[in-house]
């Protein structure tokens, strides 16, 4: 396996799952030498029926809960693990990382084997589609016939649809949390100034930047223009307010500026939020997945008929459930999930949240969300 870049951001516990070579995309070219990145918690029965697949939103990576092998708490830590929503004592759990990511899955950030040099711009034109056939390998590669439940947030609940459509038969059932079947316009234009904000950074260098010449600037705007979009304006009030700051606080490069200070507790939490981020995360990854969200139309083989799409999907049972306050992933789009579903046969419920979080309340509405989840799952057969 090559060398990871100096842009690849792995968890301790990660394993890896070796794609096809070559491994065709969907847009056009292939991928030689690719992996996948996935954890796993708790074990596989007999029957090898008792499997749940969780595929992700944009940014994490496959440590979605603490285990043996890593115990750092992992992103959706309340969710997963013993006696929680999803149960490890009766499930067994994978968590793939997104092909096309930089937390250990062959993306842009990644050695091309070709050339011995990262990827950047020539890794090829990355869709939703390519990451749920790649999701795919990795439950083949398990022994893994026919998914219990293959569950997606956000991104996710794309991918997750993807690879039901694409690969019949996989999963017995599914959860889809907050995602959708294709992107709407506003989700769009809101990732496309994100990636505007990128590649306008002098830094990134048409993708060839380095450590000591990074696009910081690009980046830390770009998160900040996705965490307005994942939380409600109704947060946003409740949580600050107009409440200031003691004393403004001057951004790096603006002590002069008179408009470059921050003044405002929202813009402090932004700009904190934003530099955690901004260097554990490769930008170029980040432009990849953040376009192959723009791309995604389950409908693009049903002519343009989204229900039509959904309906040809041949599953046992559906929970598509989000918050109503979510403005990036609207609770309409789950609502249209499930009633395409039920159209297919399946027996499928949607759930809408009163949640004040937003996109982002599936990550931090516990209370909410994991009770929807651990009921839908306590109802499957073994």
């Amino acid at each position: 396996m090559p060398p990871a870049s100096t842009h690849e951001f792995i968890p301790p516990g990660t394993r890896f799952h070796a794609l096809p070579s070559p491994f065709p995309m969907k847009r056009g070219g292939a991928l030689h030498g690719a992996r996948v990145a996935y954890e796993t918690w708790g074990t596989l029965d007999a029957a090898r029926g008792n499997a749940v697949l969780i595929v992700t939103g944009l940014s994490p990576d496959a440590h979605a809960a603490s285990h043996a092998s890593d115990p750092e708490p992992g992103w959706w830590e309340p969710m997963l693990g013993p006696g929680k929503p999803i149960d490890s004592d009766r499930w067994f759990v994978v968590c793939v990382n997104s092909l096309g990511s930089c937390k250990g899955s062959t993306g842009p950030a990644s050695i091309d084997p070709a050339s011995g040099e990262p990827y950047r711009l020539s890794f090829p034109e990355l869709s939703i589609e390519d990451i749920a056939d790649a999701a795919a390998a990795v439950v083949r590669g398990l022994g893994i016939e026919r998914l219990a439940c293959v569950i997606g947030n956000s991104m996710g609940g794309m991918t997750a649809l993807s690879l039901l459509q694409r690969h019949p038969g996989i999963a017995r059932a599914h959860v889809n949390i907050s995602g959708s079947a294709r992107a709407l316009p506003f989700s769009i234009a809101v990732r496309s100034l994100q990636r505007e904000a990128i590649r306008l950074d002098p830094n990134w260098n048409n993708g060839f930047y380095d450590d000591d010449s990074y696009p910081e600037s690009g980046m830390r705007i770009a998160r900040k223009l996705g965490v307005i979009s994942y939380r409600s304006a109704l947060e946003w009030d409740g949580r600050f307010g107009r409440v200031r700051l003691d004393e403004a606080i001057p951004l790096a490069g603006a002590e002069d500026d008179p408009f470059g200070g921050l003044e405002f507790q929202v813009e402090s939490y932004l700009e904190g939020h934003a530099r955690r981020f901004v260097r554990r995360y490769d930008p170029n990854c980040y432009l990849y997945l953040s376009r192959s969200m723009d791309w995604f139309d389950i409908a693009d083989h049903a002519g343009g008929d989204v229900s039509a799409a959904l309906a040809r999907i041949r599953i046992e049972r559906a929970l598509a459930i989000g918050a109503n306050t979510d403005i990036l992933f609207p609770v309409q789009q789950q609502q249209e999930i499930a009633e395409g579903l039920a159209a297919g046969g399946a027996q499928a419920q949607f759930i809408g949240m009163d949640s004040p979080q937003g996109h982002d309340a599936f990550l931090v509405d516990f209370a909410r969300f994991g009770p929807a989840v651990r009921g839908f799952l306590d109802s499957l057969d073994p």
